[in-house]
């Protein structure tokens, strides 16, 4: 007799999904932000109706690397990486195992994201920006935080794949 997988609802389910929203948030959020020391880079480099601000450059740096990392871990959620199909057509419990694979090796990714992450977040942090002295461990903070994001995304899709692999899913 086997052991039942829980169904995928519950308050971790509530609470994997109000993440995701937050992370989208911040994602339309740091766009719409980039906007702003980008737009005042050009404006100050192709005219002069205002001084050329040094800072804008960095913290569209700092602004657009969170923005691909945000992207990438709501990416992971939605299951929206690039993928190339070369199996032949599957049963539903076939597809499963084969995107169980696949998930295996985004985890992989996520595991070298954490720990290379930590030791990268370590490097930085007592160090500062050279123009707009902001800490940079606010930039490298991100790596370990999309692996362990990802981490949290690809284990409620292992169940999920898991429970339609072992049958616990009606067709």
């Amino acid at each position: 007799m086997s052991l039942p997988i829980p169904p995928p609802h519950g308050l971790w389910r509530r609470f994997t999904a109000a993440y995701a929203r937050l992370l989208t948030v911040l994602l339309a959020l740091s766009v719409a932000i980039l906007v702003v020391p980008v737009t005042l880079q050009m404006v100050s480099r192709y005219t002069d109706l205002i001084p050329a601000y040094i800072w804008t450059e960095e913290m569209a740096r700092f602004l657009f690397i969170w923005m691909i990392m945000i992207g990438a871990m709501v990416g992971v959620r939605e299951s929206a990486h690039f993928e190339v199909d070369v199996w032949p057509i599957l049963p539903r419990r076939g597809e499963a195992v084969v995107r169980i694979l696949a998930r295996l090796g985004i985890l992989a990714m996520a595991l070298v994201f954490v720990v290379g992450g930590i030791e990268f977040t370590r490097f930085a942090w007592y160090r500062t920006s050279e123009l707009a002295e902001l800490p940079l461990w606010l930039i490298h903070v991100a790596w370990p935080a999309a692996g362990v994001t990802w981490i949290v995304f690809i284990g409620e899709q292992l169940v999920d794949e898991a429970r339609i692999a072992l049958g616990r899913v009606a067709s």
